[in-house]
C-alpha cells in the first residue's frame, strides 16, 4: 500500500506460492492457491490498515502486476481451473515449438516477430495454450462447449475479483497481451492470422484493455467496492516504478528471472540482436502506447533457490552472499543455469545447465559465487545486445528486484558492465508501478504520472579494469557454448 504520488510503503504483505515440478522441464502452480494467496494478502493488508488507524475508505484504487506468460485456463461456469497454471519458464512445449517452427515458410523461430514482437519459443503463452489443447481432453471439451476461458495471472485475478462466474470481467491489459504471441504488436488487437497459425480459438481470449483504466470493482472481501484500475506485467510495472517513462531509459529487474527493459517511446523497434519487442504500457484508453526492447533471462534468483532446495548447500537465499564472500573469486568455475534452455540473446531451447571448470580445489563457496556471477554475466549479454540495437550505450543501469539485496552481486555486476549500477531505494518497484497505474486511471485520478521522479539510490561503481572484465566475459562465453546442443529434439 502506497500513499498517492509517493514511493513510501505504508504496508507490505507477501506469501510464497508453491511451485510443482511433476516432470523434468515442467513447472506448474495451482491457480486456486494463487487466488487464495492474493485474498489472504488483501486481508492482511486490511488488518494492517486497521492497526494503523487507516480507514479502508481511504484506499482509492487497486493495481495488479503479475508473472506475464504464466498460462491459466478455467471453466467460466464453475470458475474452476481446467489445469494447473503452466509457469512461464516451463519447457514441456519444446516439441510444440519445433512443430510450429517447421510450419513456417522460413523454418525460423523469428518468422512471426514483425507481427507480434516475439520469437516462437516455449516462453510465451500461446504455445502453452496450444499444448493444453493438444494434450487435455477437458480443455478441448470446454472449448467445444464455449466454457473455456484463457488468461495470464492478471486476467484470472481480474475475472475472480470482479465477480467470477457471476459477471466477472474477462480482461487483460496490453502489456500482458503482448506476451502471448497472439496480439498484433502494432494494432494491440488479437490477430486472426496469429490465432490461426497457433490453432487458438479467439473465443477463449480476454478483451484487451489499457494498463490504466477502471476494469471493475472488488466484488467482495474487505476492499469490496474499490476499483481495480491498474494492470501491468511485472517487468513493465517495474519500468514504471523505476520512473523510466521517457524514451532511452532502462531498468533491470532481478527476480526469479532477469529482465532488462529499454523504453523506446511510441516507436516500434525490432531487435537485430536477440531481444524482444514488447508493449511497455498504455496509460489510459485514449493515451498512446509506449514500447520497449526487452532482454529476458529465465534463471536469475531461481539459481539461488536451486542451491537451497536442490543442492541444500544453503538454508536461506540470503546465505548465498555470505558463502560467496568466503572466496576471492569463483576459482575459474562458470555456472550456466540453462535449466529452461537459453533465452535472450540466444533463444536456444536445446541448451541445458552446465557447471564447468571444476577441480579438487572447488568447494560450495565457489559454486555460490559462480551462481551469483552467472546472473551478472547474463545481464552483460543483454546490455550488449541492447546497446547494439539502440546505438546509444547506457551510461548507468537502474536495478531492482529481490536479488538486489545482495550487495556482492551488485558490485560484481558493476565490475562486469564497466558502468555504475544504481539500486532503487525501495525494492518493490513492481508494486509501485501497478499502484501508480491504478491511481492515474480516469475516474480515480489521485496519481500524477508526469510528476514521478526517480528517487536517489545506492550506487555501485566498477572496481576492476574493463580489460579484466572482458577476459572473464570471454570465459563465460566459452561455458555458454558448452551448454548448447544438449537436448535431443526428437524427444517429447
Amino acid at each position: 500500500i502506497f500513499p498517492a504520488n509517493s514511493q513510501e510503503v505504508i504496508s507490505i504483505t507477501q506469501r510464497e506460492i508453491k511451485q510443482m515440478f511433476p516432470r523434468e522441464g515442467w513447472c506448474e502452480e495451482d491457480p486456486m492457491e494463487i487466488l487464495e494467496s492474493v485474498k489472504k494478502c488483501i486481508g492482511d493488508a486490511a488488518d494492517k490498515c486497521h492497526e494503523m488507524n487507516v480507514d479502508l475508505s481511504q484506499i482509492k484504487a487497486i493495481g495488479i502486476t503479475n508473472q506475464r506468460e504464466t498460462t491459466i485456463v478455467w471453466d467460466k461456469l464453475t470458475g474452476k481451473p481446467l489445469h494447473n497454471a503452466i509457469v512461464w519458464l516451463d519447457t514441456r512445449t519444446t516439441v510444440t515449438v519445433d512443430k510450429l517452427v517447421d510450419k513456417t515458410p522460413t523454418k525460423k523461430a523469428d518468422y512471426l516477430q514483425k507481427k507480434c514482437g516475439l520469437p516462437i519459443s516455449t516462453y510465451f503463452s500461446a504455445v502453452k495454450l496450444r499444448w493444453l489443447i493438444d494434450h487435455c481432453e477437458n480443455v478441448r471439451k470446454a472449448i467445444a462447449e464455449n466454457r473455456c476461458m484463457f488468461g495470464t495471472v492478471d486476467c484470472w485475478l481480474i475475472w475472480n475479483f470482479t465477480g467470477g462466474p457471476n459477471g466477472g470481467r474477462h480482461y487483460t491489459d496490453v502489456s500482458n497481451a503482448s506476451r502471448t504471441m497472439l496480439m498484433n504488436i502494432a494494432t494491440q488487437e488479437w490477430d486472426p492470422e496469429l490465432c490461426e497459425f497457433m490453432g487458438v480459438p479467439q473465443s477463449v481470449l480476454p478483451e484487451i484493455k489499457s494498463s490504466s483504466e477502471i476494469y471493475g470493482y472488488m466484488s467482495d472481501g474487505p476492499m469490496q467496492g474499490i476499483p481495480l484500475s491498474g494492470c501491468l506485467g511485472d517487468q513493465q510495472a517495474a519500468l514504471v516504478g523505476q520512473c523510466c517513462l521517457q524514451k532511452g531509459l532502462a531498468k533491470n529487474t532481478y527476480g526469479t528471472g532477469c529482465f532488462l527493459l529499454y523504453n523506446t517511446g511510441t516507436e516500434l523497434i525490432f531487435s537485430e540482436h536477440g531481444l524482444l519487442t514488447t508493449v511497455a504500457y498504455k496509460m489510459g484508453a485514449d493515451q498512446p502506447t509506449y514500447y520497449a526492447l526487452e532482454g529476458s533471462v529465465a534463471i536469475a534468483g531461481e539459481v539461488i533457490r536451486w542451491l537451497r532446495d536442490n543442492l541444500g548447500i544453503i538454508k536461506e537465499a540470503a546465505e548465498s552472499e555470505n558463502l560467496a564472500r568466503e572466496v576471492a573469486d569463483s576459482g575459474d568455475v562458470y555456472f550456466v543455469p540453462a535449466f529452461s534452455g537459453l533465452f535472450a540473446p540466444y533463444w536456444r531451447q536445446d541448451a541445458r545447465g552446465v557447471i564447468v571448470g571444476l577441480t579438487q580445489y572447488t568447494n560450495k563457496c565457489h559454486l555460490a559465487r559462480a551462481a551469483i556471477e552467472a546472473v551478472c554475466f547474463q545481464t552483460r549479454e543483454l546490455l550488449e545486445a541492447m546497446n547494439n540495437d539502440s546505438g546509444i550505450p547506457l551510461k548507468s543501469l537502474r536495478v531492482d528486484g529481490g536479488m538486489t539485496a545482495n550487495k556482492l552481486m551488485l558490485q560484481i555486476q558493476s565490475n562486469l558492465l564497466g558502468i555504475p549500477v544504481v539500486r532503487a531505494p525501495m525494492p518493490e518497484t513492481t508494486a509501485l508501478g501497478a499502484a501508480a497505474a491504478a491511481g492515474a486511471a480516469k475516474g480515480v485520478e489521485v496519481w500524477n504520472l508526469e510528476a514521478m521522479k526517480e528517487a536517489p539510490g545506492e550506487e555501485y561503481l566498477p572496481s576492476i579494469p574493463i580489460d579484466d572484465s572482458n577476459i572473464l566475459f570471454g570465459r563465460w562465453k566459452l561455458a555458454v557454448e558448452r551448454s548448447m546442443n544438449w537436448v535431443d529434439k526428437s524427444s517429447d
